[in-house]
């Protein structure tokens, strides 16, 4: 039964919320890593192949920027739960300006993702054809 009061008292919370935290931001960091170590293979393959990787380039750095996109996600709920229990005002400001920081990096992330998926859409879509007189 102590060990339940244990568990439950603040310091117990923010140990078990700590080793969380931990948890959550190596899980985002392997995402970031898996997706760079991915992109980088499949950019060393393809221009091993290929002469020429205009073509296939946006769909890489699309690809890594979708990784990228995850881990951010991951290293921001990790932030955020490292606040959950009794934070502090410097604490509750420095959750401010990274997550501020994360979510505008996020934002660019996805909007060049978006353009990059429209421009690989539009480059695979058939020339119209053109009738002739």
């Amino acid at each position: 039964m102590n060990e339940v009061r244990e568990l439950l008292s603040e310091s117990g919370v923010r140990e078990l919320i700590g080793w969380l935290v931990h948890v959550i931001e190596a899980a985002g960091a392997l995402i970031i890593f898996a997706g760079t170590v991915w992109a980088f293979a499949r950019f060393a393959t393809t221009g091993l192949r290929r002469r020429s990787l205009i073509g296939e380039f946006n769909k890489i750095r699309l690809s890594l920027g979708r990784f990228l996109v995850l881990g951010l996600e991951f290293q921001l709920a990790g932030d955020v739960l490292r606040t959950a229990v009794a934070p502090s005002f410097t604490e509750i400001g420095q959750l401010a300006a990274i997550a501020a920081i994360r979510t505008v990096l996020n934002f660019f992330l996805t909007r060049e993702i978006a353009q990059e998926r429209a421009e690989i859409e539009r480059d695979q879509e058939p020339a119209p054809r053109t009738s002739a007189p």
